[in-house]
């Protein structure tokens, strides 16, 4: 008999809706791929880098203070700047520009000049500049080039035919002085440490007023011969080396050398003691001017220590709290870089202050539950009011019972709120983004005194906001301010029930208790007992007669009370509508 066959397989269930979309999508998008690396039935290689940068296009505009391409084209151009202002007089002092050797120096010459040509065709004209206050991108109305710019270009190298090839010819070059120093202002701008730099910078001045003194020097001994006397160059060693420690000794004034003898030798020489002593004392002023304003900050910072210092003990301070001032000296200028970020911040714009303290606090702000749903332009006007203070561990931000004119807002660190009988117990630790002292600031609750005792635990960055402040800020956002009590009141509530509250109330003192055990005062106080002199008065008119005349009097003092009693139930019914309104 045939063998039966087993049955089949059910069918898979199908996707849901959902997943079928989604592989329809993704396929779609597979194909589509494969359209693309796919041409005549042959694939298509991902494109390269080399690709890539033959398609770069160069952009019609260029911003000079923000291009960072435009820097690097900028240090290129100082590169051939610096070619041609070092080598033109070494190449026309000493002999090593020699027929051997002639191809290299006019290759790199030729390259060099590809260079200026390149920056005058396709970058100078592309700059953006500033017309009229506007600023002006078309390439059409590019600034007028400068004329240094072209007058260094002029082909003098055309006269090598009839003169030979000399060095001097390529002066106009050294007329491209204006791209180097643009150089240097768009490096001091992108570097954090600039004055190192400048060091840098200026040490190579004087380097190249030495390099220059020590061609001149070899050309004056080759003038006159080398080995011609004493004072001359005698040919021997290298003779560049030789003729800089020459240099050097010269505009530095240093002594020991050989003394002139021929009228040549001692005009040079006399032209060289001048200019040494000139270049000189301008590079060491330079020098102090770039020092002294790398460490104007650190400068100012000693001496408020130093005052402080001295202060202290001349009020024989003790000496812990001496140590403490001057470690939040120190913690603070190694946090901040200095001790006042306003006073800083106060020198620049208003806007510029804003972007500023956006990037430095926003965050920060932005994440406290009680600013939460308040006006933006409310935060940002808090942000440029906020003002930094680092404490020290076990430094009390807040004591209790005193009056509230801060609140705080915690931007790096731990503070502890602690209190009970011997005002050590920790009830809570507050981290990082946490608000405190608003409840006293803002008023809320019947009165401005603190609560409790704030304690930094370590080493506390807060941003603190005065009660000015606060209240010249409210003044423009009246529905931020009544968000905020709103909040405040509820958060007051939530406290007050919670049972660590409870623990907060013990360190009470109990006058203060009794104070609060008393009977509470009625809303209609209860009427004053006859006088006994009335009394008397009464009982005469009884019997003399004129008790009717008493009787309308009584009446009259009768109504006037009950009239008074209800005038004050009115206004208290007034008070507590008033109170469940604001709680609502």
């Amino acid at each position: 008999a045939p063998a039966k066959q087993a049955p089949a397989p059910p069918p898979p269930p199908e996707p849901p809706a959902e997943q079928k979309t989604e592989q329809g999508v993704s396929e779609a998008s597979d194909e589509k791929e494969e359209e693309k690396t796919k041409v005549l039935c042959c694939k298509v290689k991902p494109q390269s880098k080399i690709g890539r940068l033959l398609q770069y296009r160069f952009p019609s505009s260029i911003d000079p203070f923000t291009n960072l391409i435009y820097v690097l084209w900028l240090f290129c151009v100082s590169l051939a700047f610096n070619w041609n202002v070092w080598m033109i007089p070494v190449r026309w002092a000493f002999p090593y520009q020699t027929p051997d050797n002639i191809h290299v120096w006019l290759l790199i010459d030729y390259l060099c000049d590809a260079i200026y040509i390149l920056d005058i065709l396709a970058f100078q004209p592309r700059l953006q500049f500033v017309l009229h206050g506007d600023i002006v991108v078309n390439i059409g109305k590019g600034k007028i080039l400068e004329y240094l710019d072209v007058v260094s270009l002029l082909p003098l190298e055309l006269l090598y035919f009839k003169t030979g090839i000399n060095p001097l010819l390529r002066l106009p070059r050294i007329l491209k002085f204006m791209s180097f120093f643009e150089f240097n202002k768009r490096l001091e701008a992108i570097l954090t440490n600039a004055y190192v730099y400048r060091v840098i910078r200026t040490t190579t001045y004087l380097l190249y007023a030495v390099h220059c003194n020590a061609c001149l020097y070899y050309w004056g001994s080759s003038f006159e011969g080398l080995g011609f006397s004493e004072w001359t160059y005698d040919g021997t060693g290298n003779s560049y080396f030789r003729c800089y420690y020459f240099a050097v000794k010269t505009l530095l004034t240093i002594g020991g050398l050989p003394e002139p003898t021929t009228l040549f030798e001692i005009v040079f020489q006399l032209i060289n003691y001048f200019i040494g002593v000139f270049v000189f004392s301008i590079m060491i002023g330079q020098m102090r001017d770039v020092v002294g304003a790398a460490t104007a900050a650190q400068t100012k910072y000693r001496a408020c220590v130093d005052n402080t210092v001295k202060y202290m003990a001349s009020y024989r301070i003790p000496k812990d709290v001496q140590n403490r001032v001057k470690t939040w000296y120190s913690c603070t200028w190694q946090s901040q870089g200095m001790l006042d970020e306003q006073e800083l911040l106060d020198q620049l714009p208003d806007k510029m202050r804003l972007d500023i303290a956006v990037d430095v606090s926003y965050n920060i702000i932005s994440k406290v539950p009680l600013f939460q749903g308040c006006d933006r332009q409310m935060i940002f006007d808090m942000l440029k009011r906020l003002r930094s203070v680092v404490y020290l561990p076990g430094d009390y931000v807040c004591k209790k019972d005193e009056v509230g004119r801060e609140m705080y807002i915690i931007k790096a660190g731990e503070v502890q709120v602690v209190g009970g009988p011997d005002g050590k117990t920790v009830f809570v630790t507050l981290k990082a983004g946490a608000v405190f002292g608003e409840v006293s600031l803002l008023a809320v609750g019947g009165g401005n005194r603190r609560t409790a005792n704030v304690v930094a635990r370590g080493f506390a960055n807060l941003l603190i906001l005065t009660k000015k402040d606060l209240n010249e800020i409210m003044v423009h956002y009246p529905e931020s301010q009544k968000l905020l009590r709103k909040k405040l009141l509820f958060k007051l509530c939530v406290t007050c029930c919670l049972p660590g509250r409870k623990m907060v109330m013990k360190d009470k003192k109990p006058a203060e208790k009794k104070e609060e055990e008393k009977e509470p005062i009625p809303i209609i106080p209860p009427r004053a007992e006859t006088p006994k002199l009335l009394k008397a008065a009464l009982e005469m008119t009884e019997k003399t007669g004129m008790k009717g005349t008493w009787s309308k009097l009584k009446d009259r003092s009768n109504r006037s009370s009950v009239s008074l009693q209800v005038h004050t139930l009115n206004l208290t019914q007034q008070n507590v509508f008033k109170f469940n309104v604001i709680i609502h």
